[in-house]
């Protein structure tokens, strides 16, 4: 029997809105499940099939800013396009990395068949934190 998987994202409370924690042993790692985090928040990604590719691409002064700008990104391709990821994969470009490039695989949002959960109006700056010798990252999000 394979050893089950910890989970590498999730969310948290706060006061007036909700958060997103993820980890990874890479920086490309941390923001796969960063990006896997915003769409859980959004809904059960169980059900979405990656039967559709998009193409996302993100930059910042600093490991923080890029982290915002790109699930940014992400929440501008779900409002734009209905868009819900299943699978993220991410290339970080700098040291450390202030840009990167993902391809994000999912289907627009069916409501039948996808579960609605949060609506995620903004990704905020307010007590983000990205630290990669840990593999840790915490945002917080408009909802």
């Amino acid at each position: 029997m394979r050893p089950r998987a910890r989970r590498r994202w999730g969310s948290f409370p706060t006061t007036a809105d909700i958060g997103i924690w993820a980890r990874g042993r890479t920086s490309s790692e941390l923001f796969e499940a960063l990006g896997l985090g915003l769409f859980a928040l959004m809904t059960d990604l169980r059900t979405v099939r990656p039967r559709d590719e998009r193409a996302v691409s993100a930059s910042g002064e600093d490991p923080v800013s890029l982290a915002v700008a790109y699930l940014g990104q992400l929440l501008l391709l779900q409002q734009t396009e209905g868009f819900v990821a299943r699978e993220i994969r991410v290339r970080t470009l700098g040291v450390p990395p202030t840009a990167l490039v993902a391809s994000v695989r999912g289907e627009p949002f069916v409501p039948d068949r996808h579960p609605a959960r949060k609506e995620v109006k903004a990704i905020t700056l307010h007590e983000a934190r990205v630290d990669l010798a840990k593999g840790r990252a915490r945002l917080i999000v408009d909802i």
